[in-house]
């Protein structure tokens, strides 16, 4: 599970306009629409062809819990691209994305500083050129280390350095022991 990359999903799916289907049969049927047929959709779910014909049919209901949570995040995944893209788009060139986290943090500064790590709870903006780099890096399959390196650096020009009135000296900031992680478009 991956901290950074499900806090950009979550947030960006604030922005759907409808929700999701909930039942499973739905979320079938929405898959085998999306896919093309129900070969694809078995061989994505790792089931039967059988066991989605019998879910689009309504004749199972329930399913397994591996299989609801599976279910779930490919619907999730592919429910409404373009309400999902205008949202990263808004994000990336106009909006910005907040991020709200409580976490150790720390930098290195000169001599003399006090660059001592600590729990700090952040709610910050972040500009839209920082919500453009974690949604491309995220598109581009980056790992949950270069995402947090992006939000540091974010967090490093915004909160740390007051975009350039303050603290011009700083290197690097340190984002390590994530109790909670949130983005917000």
């Amino acid at each position: 599970m991956s901290l950074f990359g499900d806090g950009l999903d979550a947030a960006v799916q604030k922005a759907f306009t409808r929700p999701a289907p909930k039942s499973a049969g739905a979320q079938m049927r929405y898959l085998v629409k999306q896919l093309k047929g129900t070969k694809a959709v078995a061989q994505m779910l790792r089931v039967s062809q059988r066991t989605v014909e019998r879910y689009v049919k309504e004749q199972i209901k329930k399913p397994r819990p591996d299989l609801a949570a599976r279910l779930e995040r490919e619907v999730k995944a592919r429910w409404q691209p373009q309400i999902r893209a205008q949202a990263r788009q808004k994000a990336a060139t106009t909006g910005g994305i907040v991020i709200d986290t409580r976490a150790r943090m720390g930098y290195t500064a000169p001599i003399g500083s006090t660059d001592q790590d600590r729990v700090r709870h952040l709610t910050v903006a972040l500009p839209p050129r920082y919500a453009a780099r974690l949604f491309e890096a995220q598109e581009a399959g980056a790992t949950e280390q270069q995402l947090k390196e992006i939000a540091a650096e974010a967090l490093k020009e915004v909160y740390f350095q007051d975009s350039g009135r303050r603290a011009g000296q700083l290197e690097e900031v340190r984002f390590t022991d994530i109790e909670h992680l949130e983005f917000d478009l």
